[in-house]
């Protein structure tokens, strides 16, 4: 396996979700400060790796009009990001993907570049995010070869992302320095909390 770095790495969005809290609607798609909440995202994740891909179970036209490769959960009845990780690891063309959620506005800039670093460093199977408090476990940097371990994972009814995570050494990339990038749009008291110059109040 080579090491991750941006020709290697495939950054997938994940807008697959109910959008229970925000009634409903597809989060990726809400309007924020004029624009798709997923292209606020696109625009900072894209100059960081060799490709994009968006999981989306709902609007798949919509999405794939922002010029990306649009794929679907092969699991029925919306099983969580797993679900996501686990199509986007088969489809992909690339050594490793870049989870990251289609509710959250901010994307570090060296996202991937911190990520790749933890791996590196500790010589570790994935890496996970962490803002200083607690593990931001949807932003990920995945090695292709994982797929078996995901999918006979899912296979036995497991959905727990942590559980998952246990199975495997796990590096946690550092991101105390940015906590306010891990800030997601859940609920309409969050878009509201989204001013108009593109920052939370």
């Amino acid at each position: 396996m080579t090491s991750p770095e941006k020709n290697n790495i495939t950054a997938v969005v994940l807008a697959g979700g109910r959008g229970r809290r925000l009634g409903g609607q597809d989060k990726g798609l809400v309007d924020l400060d004029g624009r798709p909440l997923i292209e606020h995202i696109l625009g900072l994740v894209t100059p960081q790796v060799s490709a994009v891909i968006i999981n989306a179970n709902r609007n798949q036209q919509i999405y794939a009009d922002l010029g990306h490769p649009v794929i679907s959960d092969n699991m029925a009845d919306y099983q969580g990001p797993l679900a996501g990780f686990a199509v986007a690891l088969a489809a992909c063309n690339t050594d490793y993907i870049m989870t990251l959620p289609c509710d959250g506005p901010y994307v570090p800039l060296d996202l991937v570049s911190r990520l790749s670093a933890a791996m590196k460093d500790n010589d570790a199977e994935l890496a996970v995010a962490y803002d200083g408090q607690r593990m931001q476990p949807v932003y990920a940097l995945i090695p292709r070869s994982l797929l078996g371990s995901l999918q006979d994972f899912l296979d036995a009814g497991d959905r727990k992302i942590d559980l998952w995570y246990a199975r495997h050494n796990t590096a946690l990339a550092d991101f105390s320095d940015v906590i306010d990038t891990f800030f997601n749009i859940n609920t309409e008291d969050d878009l509201s909390k989204f001013d108009k110059s593109g920052t939370a109040e």
